[in-house]
């Protein structure tokens, strides 16, 4: 059988399956979900390919917005503060025609509850974890599943947990599952905390044990996920178009088809999935510029160890990465994100490297500047363990 991106658009759109009734810009053939704080779509590519339509994202960052965009087409995309969101507005604006909403999956904003913050119980981006229960308990969708930082379990944020759960009547809500990317089938250890919760409809439908890392899991390193890419990098590749490199090899395996294959309907960029497929070409190789004296520290440093003058850490050829972090936006300052090193080559790693870190296609497509690329990638859910979630959900709840 072809893959979806050996096809045209015109044949793509011949090929694709009649649908009973259209959502939006989305054919309605599968149980519907809401990605709200949706960011570049880590959450929704999961959904989708677990076999959800995700009438309808959310999310207030233009910049973000374009990336959304691009790579998730037949998507609805909202821009709005959810604060001031009300649940009759996301049905009209999500064009659900009457539709049910069988899910609404999300991560609130975490930089307010995050280890490597200032921890602040008043910052303003905290009441965003509530507004994400209070749009659940208005809609009702037959599931939720929310997503943020290890960090939002401390005692001083008992409150904010407390009163957000309790908006919801009806529902079973599963004690909170801290979960790790790399036990799903990421390069990235990256750990996270996820609170999911059933109607009262499908009692004893799910268990915590249900989301156990499973066991014929392929351990996927550094060294693996970045199989195929170049290596030497040059500084002066700074543009989108010289961004774009060969790759040296397409691998086979499982988490070789998340990352060439595997392309739900109405998803993807064309232009990028034929550039993949026509000219082996994948983005974000952009360079970084180092000085000498950087470039000497990164030769000299043993995979593993933290380079002193920036705290930037080596990756390790047989480890998994550790979580990437997303920098700040215009509004906090505009600072880019610490970016770990290449484990056998003296920079550090390009956007590109770090999506197939995350889980991300080669596929799919980022902002043309390595700041915002960093943000989008560091603030996304790993698609491969949304993924795994989602299956699970909708298996169990037999949507």
């Amino acid at each position: 059988m072809r893959n979806v991106y050996d096809l045209s658009e015109a044949e793509r759109s011949r090929t694709q399956p009649m649908a009973r009734k259209k959502i939006g810009n989305c054919r309605r053939e599968a149980p519907v979900l809401i990605d709200l704080f949706c960011g570049a779509g880590g959450l929704t590519l999961g959904a989708a390919r677990a076999g959800f339509l995700v009438a309808a994202a959310v999310d207030n960052d233009s910049r973000t917005k374009k990336a959304f965009v691009t790579n998730f087409p037949g998507c609805k995309h909202i821009e709005i503060d959810i604060a001031e969101l009300s649940s009759s507005q996301l049905r009209d604006k999500a064009d659900l025609d009457g539709n049910p909403v069988h899910g609404i999956v999300g991560g609130p904003p975490c930089q307010g509850f995050s280890m490597i913050g200032h921890r602040n119980r008043r910052d303003p981006r905290n009441s965003l974890f509530c507004h994400f229960f209070r749009l659940v308990a208005e809609i009702r969708p037959r599931f939720y599943l929310a997503e943020n930082v290890l960090g939002i379990l401390d005692r001083r944020f008992e409150d904010i947990r407390r009163n957000a759960l309790a908006m919801l009547e009806g529902y079973t809500q599963l004690a909170p599952l801290t979960l790790k990317a790399s036990d799903f089938g990421a390069a990235t250890s990256r750990e996270r905390v996820f609170f999911i919760g059933f109607l009262d409809e499908h009692p004893g439908a799910i268990k915590e044990t249900d989301f156990d890392p499973p066991h014929d899991s392929e351990k996927v390193t550094v060294e693996i996920a970045l199989r195929g890419l170049r290596q030497k990098i040059s500084a002066d590749w700074q543009s989108d178009e010289k961004g774009r490199r060969a790759l040296t090899c397409r691998p086979d395996g499982v988490f070789w088809r998340k990352i060439f294959d595997e392309v739900p309907e109405g998803i993807g960029d064309l232009n990028s999935l034929q550039r993949l497929r026509k000219e082996n070409l994948v983005s974000g190789c952009i360079g970084t510029r180092h000085t000498k004296a950087v470039f000497k520290r990164f030769a000299a440093l043993a995979e593993g160890a933290v380079d002193p003058p920036s705290r930037a850490i080596r990756l390790r050829r047989k480890g998994s990465c550790p979580t990437l972090r997303s920098g700040t936006g215009p509004d906090r300052g505009s600072f880019q994100a610490l970016r770990p090193i290449h484990p056998t080559e003296p920079r550090v790693i390009t956007p590109r490297e770090a999506a197939r870190l995350q889980g991300f296609p080669d596929w799919f497509v980022f902002d043309h500047t390595k700041w915002h690329s960093f943000r989008q990638i560091g603030n996304s859910v790993s698609p491969i363990l949304a993924e795994a979630i989602l299956r699970k959900i909708r298996e169990k709840l037999r949507l």
